[in-house]
């Protein structure tokens, strides 16, 4: 029987006191024994998440996109399996990938054990599963976390972030390579995801495939700022569209460099600093994942 360790994120969306025992109760109903470990930062997600790994469990990552991240980033590196228990508010992973949103079916289905090589990607050695970008959206992200850490609600802190972006938006000069192309852009953002996103645009989520060792590079054109003002709204509904016209590419390996000795850079909703040059590439099949027994995607 296969050993599961659960890292459940306390301050997961849809997490409460007494989704451990929950948990504990469900993986017992479905046939497996699990340990769940519960954590409330990014650093105690990784280390459980590396001595699950060394007992040779299967990691279970109950919580949003950011603790799917943290634990993909060790099954990637160790070669274990990981399995997702949805419990954030968006969940951008599990949808793409075909894993249940329901809890319980999501635990049936780490039960039946279906597993799937995908595509995993990183950014200067960071891996990420979903997206990182670069200019408007850090930014955002941080002002946002810093509303939420003074106590405001997640929606009343997106908003207040939203504005405090706007009225600080500044364009980036950034050199993109792909290659042996160049391009030369003055953007308000860049985007990088892992896998190939719907032709309609990237709405942040929504992909075609995660089997495909391609990369989706979008960049904004510049823009004034009432014309930025409605794209991080549009872009948290599933909006942003053709209709900015963002350029877009596909490729294994981006490079973008800028003039700035360190850029604040999001990877999968988590700000990290880094120093440019920044250079993404795909991890064709290096992700063990389990996903729904009747799932289609690949």
């Amino acid at each position: 029987m296969s050993r599961v360790t659960v890292i459940l994120n306390a301050h997961a969306g849809s997490s409460t006191p007494d989704t451990a025992a929950d948990l504990e109760q469900e993986f017992a109903r479905a046939g497996l024994e699990a340990r769940v470990a519960v954590v409330s930062t990014g650093a105690e997600i990784s280390r459980q998440a590396v001595l699950a790994a060394a007992r040779g469990d299967i990691l279970v990552a109950a919580g949003g996109d950011g603790t799917v991240s943290a634990v993909a980033a060790v099954a990637t590196d160790t070669g274990a399996v990981l399995g997702v228990v949805p419990l954030g508010t968006l969940n951008h992973f599990a949808q793409d990938a075909g894993i249940p949103l329901d809890r319980q079916k999501a635990v049936r289905a780490i039960a039946a054990g279906r597993m799937e090589t995908l595509d995993a990607a990183e950014m200067n050695g960071r891996t990420f599963v979903n997206n990182a970008s670069l200019g408007l959206y850090p930014r955002l992200v941080w002002e946002r976390d810093s509303e939420q850490r003074a106590g405001r609600r997640k929606w009343p802190a997106f908003a207040v972030a939203a504005f405090r972006t706007w009225r600080a938006y500044r364009t980036m000069h950034v050199r993109i390579t792909i290659g042996k192309d160049e391009y030369v852009r003055r953007t308000p953002f860049v985007f990088v995801g892992n896998g190939v996103y719907r032709a309609a645009g990237l709405g942040m989520g929504g992909r075609e495939s995660l089997c495909r060792g391609q990369l989706s590079v979008y960049v904004a054109p510049e823009c004034g700022r009432f014309e930025l003002l409605a794209m991080p709204f549009r872009a948290l509904a599933h909006r942003l569209d053709g209709d900015e016209q963002l350029e877009s590419f596909r490729t294994s390996e981006v490079t973008a460099t800028l003039s700035r000795g360190r850029v604040s850079v999001a990877l999968d909703g988590e700000i990290e600093m880094m120093k440019p040059p920044l250079e993404a590439r795909s991890r064709p099949g290096a992700l063990k994942t389990i996903v729904d027994p009747d799932s289609e995607k690949r």
